[in-house]
């Protein structure tokens, strides 16, 4: 998760925007990425085709909600070992050393990260004109973890007045010339960030394109 946007959202669907501002929701599950696909719709001809679409990234054959109405998918060259990042990823509980809208973490569990894990962290959210301050509480579970190439968590996040459902979170590692393409995806579902899917949509990206520029910045420091 991740917070950046904080100016106040004074839309009808404000709630769901600073649902969306506060956290990229985590859920560990991407591991490979699949082959770009296309696809011609009714009435569409070789010339009108809409362009070709990403698949979704996948992590032990799983991958985020594909029906969910709020996703977004991104990537960044990070120039570091891929041993590092993954260090950085998966100690969880040293997040807020390197990400600011991390508060707090916690395991819920012992032992080494693994399928099934827990941890539970907060994130402050600022007051707008709709909502209060607050704190969302975010239970993530480990879905999918496979060393060094993929893994994915999922859970919920919910705040005084603020709630997101669900949330699905998926990472893949991919060592090119150059670096490690770290690519992640989520979604999110629930009544209040579908409410207005466009902003929750915008601020679910900004958190997503925050954590991946901290985590380049964490990595790159650690050569």
């Amino acid at each position: 998760m991740s917070i950046t946007p904080r100016t106040p959202l004074r839309r009808a669907g404000a709630r769901t925007a600073l649902l969306a501002a506060a956290v990229a929701l985590t859920t560990l599950t991407a591991c490979s990425d699949n082959n770009d696909t296309g696809s011609t719709g009714p009435g569409r001809d070789a010339t009108t085709a809409a362009p070709a679409q990403p698949a979704s990234l996948t992590c032990g054959g799983a991958g985020i909600d594909e029906t969910a109405q709020i996703r977004y998918r991104t990537e960044k060259l990070i120039e570091a070992p891929l041993s590092t990042i993954w260090e950085l990823q998966t100690d969880v509980e040293r997040w807020p050393s390197w990400q600011q809208p991390v508060a707090g973490i916690e395991r819920l569990d012992e032992g080494q990260l693994r399928e099934g894990s827990q941890f539970r962290w907060t994130t402050p959210v600022p007051a707008t004109a709709t909502t209060p301050a607050t704190t969302l509480v975010i239970t993530s579970t480990l879905a999918q973890l496979q060393p060094q190439s993929c893994m994915s968590w999922s859970g919920p996040a919910i705040g005084d007045g603020l709630r997101i459902d669900n949330g699905v979170h998926v990472w893949t590692y991919t060592e090119v010339d150059g670096g490690v393409l770290v690519r992640t995806e989520e979604n999110w579902t629930g009544a209040q960030v579908e409410a207005d899917v466009p902003t929750s949509t915008a601020f679910l990206g900004a958190g997503l394109e925050a954590w991946l520029t901290n985590l380049k910045a964490a990595a790159e420091a650690h050569r």
